[in-house]
């Protein structure tokens, strides 16, 4: 153990963290790359030949000059992301009106059917046209 001292593996922690941070920043930039509807395909295929070829000069170059657009773009793919939750929630809430489960409506057939309210004949028949209209 005295041939690795502790200054040399803080060292070390740092240079992996610096270069895990690296791989993150080159895969972001990668993607906004192939995301981006901007830019034409030879746009991409310069942008990517560049960052692949020179690659840490590459992908600060990158940052420098389309930095801003980057999250410009993040932030308009949440955006888009979110309306689409949004929608599918509406769509969901409109199949179902009364704002209860299925499971609910089940569950109220059922204690109609323990308290005597049905007869098994009248609770199969109900139990078979809720399942057969959900």
């Amino acid at each position: 153990m005295d041939d690795y001292p502790l200054l040399d593996l803080f060292l070390t922690m740092l240079f992996f963290f610096l270069w895990i941070m690296w791989f993150f920043l080159l895969f972001r930039v990668i993607m906004d790359i192939f995301r981006d509807d901007d830019l034409s395909g030879w746009g991409k295929a310069g942008w990517m030949i560049f960052c692949l070829v020179l690659p840490f000069i590459g992908v600060l170059v990158y940052v420098i000059a389309r930095g801003k657009g980057m999250g410009q773009r993040d932030i308009q793919r949440s955006q888009q992301a979110e309306a689409a939750f949004q929608e599918y929630v509406r769509k969901a809430a409109a199949q179902n009106p009364s704002g209860t489960g299925g499971t609910d409506e089940l569950a109220r057939l059922a204690e109609l059917h323990k308290s005597g309210s049905l007869t098994d004949e009248e609770f199969a028949q109900a139990k078979a046209k809720f399942l057969a209209s959900t």
